[in-house]
């Protein structure tokens, strides 16, 4: 079965680098540009995963973490919140607002693989 992850920032270069590597640990990738088309992509049909900008226009990546969790619960999808603050306390409210995991730009596919084995989309490198 194919996994799908949802690919979420407000910048095309971040979003086709991302889905260069997330493509090639093998799911297929949608994207949208600030939280409420991800909210709205996710309503058309829930992605196993979201890799997911912090600061977007129209709605921000916390906004989104919200809304997500009210309405599709704890656990699905897996999120992890993408950030270029290394704000300790920023991390800890994207934790608490309920991704899995979090990354820092710039990233790499190492990075995501990591960070997607530790949220419970990809099952650990042998």
């Amino acid at each position: 079965m194919t996994r799908t992850c949802l690919m979420v920032d407000d910048s095309l270069v971040v979003r086709k680098a991302a889905r260069r590597i997330i493509e090639g640990l093998g799911f297929t990738v949608t994207e949208a540009k600030d939280g409420q088309e991800a909210l709205e992509s996710c309503r058309a049909g829930l992605p196993d995963g979201v890799l997911l900008d912090c600061n977007m226009p129209v709605m921000d990546g916390i906004t989104f973490l919200r809304a997500a969790r009210a309405e599709f619960g704890p656990d699905q999808p897996r999120i992890v919140l993408c950030t270029t603050e290394a704000e300790f306390a920023r991390i800890v409210q994207a934790l608490e607002a309920g991704a899995q995991e979090y990354v820092m730009k710039p990233f790499d596919a190492d990075i995501i693989r990591d960070k997607f084995e530790q949220a419970g989309l990809l099952e650990p490198a042998a």
